[in-house]
């Protein structure tokens, strides 16, 4: 099967709406990378200030009455940065989440503390309660399976700097089973703890493989670790 591997550092900012890079488009899909602190999708508080509002307006190109649209294939957390797919309609958005669990996801994180084993795959089930706090049970009925594997890339003093593979995309799944672990992703305000200085959520969705709607050919979609994530450990 032929292969194409997109690399991308700083894309053309011309046309681009804030807090998106535009990596890749055609008539199926539109790849994008997002900035951490927007949403991707609205909710009750804000309608506008998010990934898929900006990208419905950008595919229109300012023509209100335009029928052209994205649709949401998958989510990343507001103050994860990264990689997203959105379909240009209805047949290729299901496509890419029927198939969704068989794409390769690789995130980079800086996670509190020296992890004692420097590579490895935590597993659990997760359940989300009334709060919207996610946490892994025992049940694995009540639960749903979740699988996340981790390498240590470099370590400093206070941190590390992981790259994991996301073999199940729970919610909030990287964040809990670190936390879980007992090393938080450095600038987790829900699951970790408060670090004085601390800029952001150091969690970055930099690669994603999948197989084009239509011509079926393997693209690798990828974005250098935050230069904010070296910083912190001095790599």
């Amino acid at each position: 099967m032929h292969e194409k591997r997109l690399t991308f550092n700083k894309p053309s900012k011309k046309h681009e709406p804030k807090g998106l890079a535009i990596l890749y488009e055609d008539q199926d899909i539109l790849v994008v990378s997002k900035s951490s602190g927007l949403l991707t999708v609205s909710t009750d508080r804000e309608k506008e200030k998010t990934a898929h509002f900006l990208l419905n307006d950008y595919v229109r190109k300012g023509n209100a009455k335009s029928k052209n649209r994205v649709f949401i294939v998958h989510r990343l957390d507001k103050d994860t940065s990264g990689i997203l797919v959105f379909a240009k309609n209805e047949k290729v958005k299901r496509y890419l989440q029927d198939n969704w669990g068989e794409f390769n996801k690789k995130y980079f994180a800086v996670a509190h503390g020296k992890l004692p084993d420097k590579e490895g795959i935590i597993t659990s089930y997760l359940v989300e309660n009334k709060l919207h706090r996610i946490y892994s049970v025992k049940d694995t009925i009540k639960g749903k399976f979740s699988k996340t594997g981790y390498k240590v890339l470099k370590e400093s003093g206070k941190y590390s700097l992981l790259e994991i593979h996301l073999f199940t995309g729970r919610k909030n799944q990287i964040r809990v089973h670190l936390a879980e672990k007992g090393h938080p992703v450095v600038g987790d305000k829900m699951y970790g703890r408060t670090d004085k200085g601390i800029k952001r959520l150091t969690l970055h969705a930099a690669s994603l493989t999948i197989l084009h709607p239509f011509t079926k050919e393997k693209m690798i979609f990828e974005s250098e670790i935050p230069l904010y994530f070296k910083t912190l450990v001095n790599y």
